[in-house]
């Protein structure tokens, strides 16, 4: 699958989609069970934040799948020809109404993995008209092809981030 164009995706979108080097479709799989993998391997600092204010272990793995799940949403309305704009999301909002502390990384884990191998059926289905089409979320245009490329930086982008500051 090709990279996205710059015209593909708003600006923010730069710095997820810039991450992901290789095959996308590789990746996304690999993922499926390196994260969950790399979540258990943390259960001693689940509950650590790097800084007052900061999240969580357990919130970042929550964020992670809720992000998931929004930006699936998105591709999929897209790929289907979506032409409602959709709205955004609030992530500080989100981890604040979810209660992440109440689980265990290991339940975040296998909710990761499962989520993602369910989503690999989609993104597996998805034909090159399909992975072309774009709608607007968040007030910004964006194509189901960047959104693949975004899904796979975003938890590239936070692995990064709890190897660098929790670790």
């Amino acid at each position: 699958m090709n990279r996205p164009q710059i015209h593909e995706y708003p600006a923010w979108g730069e710095n997820y989609i810039k991450l992901v080097d290789g095959d996308v479709m590789e990746i996304l799989e690999r993922q499926a069970s390196e994260f969950p993998d790399f979540i258990n391997s943390l259960s001693e600092k689940a509950d650590y934040a790097y800084a007052p204010g900061k999240w969580t272990i357990k919130e970042l793995a929550g964020h992670i799948i809720d992000t998931e799940r929004i930006l699936v949403y998105r591709l999929t309305c897209f790929a289907r020809g979506e032409t409602q704009a959709l709205p955004g999301f609030e992530e500080d909002d989100y981890v604040a109404n979810a209660h992440f502390s109440d689980r265990s990384l290991s339940n975040f884990s296998r909710e990761f993995e499962l989520l993602r191998r369910a989503n690999l059926y989609l993104f597996g289905s998805l034909q090159e008209a399909e992975l072309d089409r774009t709608g607007t979320a968040s007030g910004r245009q964006i194509s189901v092809r960047a959104l693949l490329f975004v899904i796979a930086g975003h938890l590239i982008h936070h692995t990064q981030i709890i190897k660098e500051r929790y670790l």
